[in-house]
């Protein structure tokens, strides 16, 4: 290698040196290895390092096609250590700042989209809902007028029509023998009784094959 392609080799494993120490830091800081579990830990830890390890090689590669020299060790140590004393309290210092940004931006803008659009939304979904039942409520209130109108003329006009046949009806009830009205009032109370009891028997034995389905 030429001096000047040793030189860009120094300065830029002086400078991943440096980035390793910074990227070291920011791993560390999201990681919260307390609050991981120990499988996690170690599978971002084996990524991490490959990671770090392939785009030094990279880096390597662009300036001398990766050949690797004694003194590229010794820059990447003195670039993760001049990162370590003069820069990593000042790095952690912004990331912290840049970290409480983003948070407080994404707090602005998830504030901002519940006012600008969530909050518009959600009352004009209520206000059609309440349109909506209002309408429902009003045809039904109207269906239901109309329904008993209409019932209240039909049962005036079939009263009306039928009265006449009625008053007949009490009066030829009221001229037969005493004996006769008696036996048919004493035949209709029996009927009247076996369709009640039959009745009664039918609802027993639906219930309960209705209760032996649902035990099956």
């Amino acid at each position: 290698m030429t001096l000047t392609t040793q030189f860009y080799t120094m300065l830029s494993m002086i400078g991943m040196g440096a980035l390793f120490g910074a990227s070291l830091d920011t791993y560390n800081r999201f990681l919260n290895r307390s609050q991981r579990k120990r499988w996690f830990v170690f599978i971002n830890d084996v990524l991490f390092w490959v990671l770090q390890a392939l785009a030094m090689f990279y880096i390597l590669f662009v300036v001398n096609f990766g050949e690797i020299r004694v003194y590229i060790f010794v820059a990447l140590l003195c670039g993760f250590a001049a990162y370590q004393a003069l820069f990593k309290t000042l790095y952690t210092n912004l990331l912290e700042k840049l970290i409480l940004f983003t948070i407080s931006f994404y707090r602005f803008l998830v504030k901002m989209g519940q006012k600008l659009i969530y909050s518009p939304v959600k009352w004009i979904i209520f206000m059609i809902l309440a349109v909506v039942l209002w309408i429902l409520k009003t045809v039904y209130a109207v269906i239901r007028f109309v329904f008993r109108t209409a019932w209240r003329i039909v049962y005036g006009v079939l009263k009306v029509a039928l009265a006449p046949i009625w008053w007949i009806f009490r009066t030829i009830w009221k001229l037969l023998p005493n004996h006769l009205t008696k036996r048919v009032d004493k035949l209709y109370n029996k009927m009247a009784g076996i369709m009640k009891s039959n009745g009664k028997k039918v609802y027993t034995w639906i219930r309960k094959w209705t209760i032996k389905k649902n035990k099956k």
